[in-house]
C-alpha cells in the first residue's frame, strides 16, 4: 500500500475513534479524548454564531461543554467517513447527525426536553496524526424548527425529518477503497463542478440549459439541502426549487475577486466524493431569496457537499450550508 494510501487509513481511524470516544465520554474524560485527537493549537471553526475557535482547550470549553450542558446524551451516528489526499494535505470528511435530548437552552433556543437531531457536516485537515484544522457545519436552524420556531420562510423543497442515508449504508469508508473508483468519483464530480460554471446569468437568466446537468445526474437523484432550501428528488424538482431561486439571487459565476477564505478542493474514495469552502466570496446578492431583498453586497459562503456515484451518474447528494452565516 503506497504511503498517502496509509496515512489516509491512519488519519480516518484518528477521527472515527475520536467521534466513538467521544458517544461514551463522561464530563471528565472529554478532555483527554478531544486533546489526544486535536493540535493543541488546532484552528476549529464552527457555524454562526459559534464561529471560530483556536486551541483544544477553548474548543472543550466554548463547545463542547455548552453542547452537552444543553443535550447532555448527546451521541454522533455519521452516515458519511471519507479521507483523501489534495496537494500536500490530507482531509478527513464526514456527515450525519448529533442527537440528544435538549434539557438546556443552546445559543438563545429555548430548551424542549424532547430529541432533537442536529445535522452536521465536517473536514478535517490532518497533521502528524492529529487534526490541525477543523470546519463544522450544524444545521442550527433545524434545531429552532424543532423548538417550534420558523425563522425562515417555508422551504421550496421538502424539509422536516431526517435527511435520507446512503444507499446501501456504506458511507463508512473504514477500510482501504480502490483508488480507481475514488479517482472516477472525483473526476466526475469535476465535470458536473465545470457544466454548473458554463452557466452566465447575463447569458441565461432562468435558463439552466447551458450547464447540461443530465450528464451528470441519475434519474433518480436526491439532493438534500440544509434546512430553509429542503430537499429535491430528480433534476426538474432541483432545478425548480433550488438552482433557479438561488442564481435568481447569488447567479455570479468564475467572481473575479481577490482569493478569500478556504477552500477544501475535491476529494474522493470510493464511490464517494466530497468539496466545500468556507468564508468563500461566491456572488453579488442579485435579487430576492427568501424574504431578503437585494442589497448589491459581495456574499461569502460557507458550504459543504458530499456525493455518492452510481455507475458514471451521481444518485446522492448532501449540502449543509450555514445559512445564518448567509443571512
Amino acid at each position: 500500500m503506497a504511503d498517502w494510501k496509509a496515512q489516509n487509513q491512519k488519519n480516518k481511524a484518528v477521527v472515527w475513534e475520536y467521534w466513538q470516544r467521544m458517544n461514551h465520554a463522561q464530563a471528565r474524560e472529554v478532555p483527554g479524548i478531544v486533546k489526544k485527537a486535536f493540535h493543541k493549537d488546532v484552528d476549529w471553526n464552527g457555524p454562526q454564531p459559534i464561529n471560530q475557535i483556536r486551541g483544544s482547550d477553548a474548543l472543550i470549553r466554548d463547545f463542547w461543554e455548552p453542547l452537552r450542558h444543553s443535550f447532555p446524551d448527546i451521541k454522533r451516528e455519521a452516515d458519511i467517513l471519507m479521507g483523501d489526499v489534495d496537494g500536500d494535505e490530507y482531509w478527513v470528511s464526514g456527515m450525519g447527525y448529533l442527537t440528544g435530548t435538549f434539557v438546556h437552552d443552546w445559543l438563545g433556543i429555548p430548551a424542549t426536553g424532547k430529541k432533537t437531531h442536529i445535522h452536521f457536516g465536517q473536514f478535517f485537515v490532518m497533521r502528524d496524526g492529529k487534526v490541525a484544522e477543523s470546519y463544522c457545519i450544524l444545521d442550527i436552524l433545524a434545531v429552532f424548527k424543532q423548538a417550534g420556531f420558523q425563522v425562515l420562510p417555508n422551504a421550496h423543497g421538502r424539509e422536516g425529518g431526517k435527511l435520507q442515508k446512503p444507499r446501501g449504508n456504506d458511507g463508512i469508508l473504514l477500510t482501504e477503497q480502490d483508488e480507481l473508483d475514488g479517482r472516477e468519483s472525483k473526476q466526475l464530480v469535476e465535470a458536473m463542478w465545470n457544466g454548473l460554471m458554463r452557466y452566465s446569468r447575463e447569458r441565461d437568466g432562468e435558463n439552466l440549459d447551458a450547464m447540461e446537468q443530465h450528464h451528470y445526474w441519475h434519474p433518480d437523484f436526491h439532493w438534500m439541502g440544509p434546512t430553509g432550501i429542503g430537499s429535491t428528488h430528480s433534476i426538474e424538482e432541483f432545478q425548480d426549487f433550488h438552482q433557479r431561486p438561488w442564481l435568481s439571487a447569488f447567479g455570479d459565476r468564475n467572481l473575479d475577486v481577490e482569493s478569500s477564505g478556504r477552500n477544501m478542493g475535491f476529494l474522493g474514495e470510493g464511490l464517494y466524493a466530497a468539496g466545500g469552502i468556507w468564508d468563500q466570496e461566491f456572488s453579488m446578492h442579485h435579487g430576492e431569496y427568501q424574504g431578503v431583498p437585494t442589497t448589491g453586497k459581495l456574499m461569502r459562503l460557507r458550504d459543504f457537499d458530499w456525493y455518492k456515484r452510481n455507475g458514471n451518474r451521481l444518485i446522492q447528494n448532501w449540502i449543509p450550508i450555514d445559512l445564518i452565516d448567509l443571512f
